[in-house]
C-alpha cells in the first residue's frame, strides 16, 4: 500500500510539473506576441525621433504613448532587435533620450544589443 501511495505522488507530481510548464511555455508565445506588437508600434509611431540622420527631436504625444507601452519584461525581446544592421539605421543615444523624454525610466548599465546605456544624459 505504501508503495501505491509513493507511486501517486509521484505521479501527481509529475502532473503538475507539466502543467506549470504548459503554462509557463504559453506565457512565453503571449510575451513574444506582445513584444511584437510593441516594436511595432514603437517603428511606426517613433521611428523619424531614432533615426541616425537629423537632429535630437522632443518625440509626438503619439511616440510617447507607444513608449510608455513597453513593460520591463518586453525589453530583452525588444532588445534582440538591436542588431549591428539596426545600429547603422537606428541611434541607440536618440531612442534612450525619447524614452527618458517620455518619462520611461532605462536605467544606467541596460544592455541592449551591443550598446549599454549611460547614466541619465542632456
Amino acid at each position: 500500500m505504501a508503495t501505491t501511495t509513493t507511486h501517486r505522488r509521484h505521479v501527481l507530481a509529475l502532473a503538475m510539473l507539466v502543467i506549470v510548464g504548459i503554462h509557463i511555455l504559453g506565457n512565453q508565445k503571449v510575451a513574444a506576441a506582445s513584444c511584437n506588437e510593441t516594436l511595432s508600434s514603437l517603428v511606426s509611431k517613433c521611428s523619424r525621433f531614432v533615426q541616425i540622420p537629423g537632429p535630437r527631436d522632443l518625440p509626438s504625444d503619439a511616440c510617447c504613448q507607444a513608449m510608455k507601452q513597453v513593460t520591463v519584461g518586453e525589453l530583452p525581446c525588444l532588445c534582440k532587435f538591436v542588431t549591428p544592421a539596426a545600429l547603422k539605421v537606428i541611434s541607440m543615444e536618440k531612442a534612450v533620450f525619447v524614452a527618458r523624454t517620455c518619462g520611461v525610466t532605462v536605467p544606467a548599465g541596460t544592455v541592449c544589443g551591443s550598446y549599454t546605456v549611460p547614466p541619465n544624459f542632456v
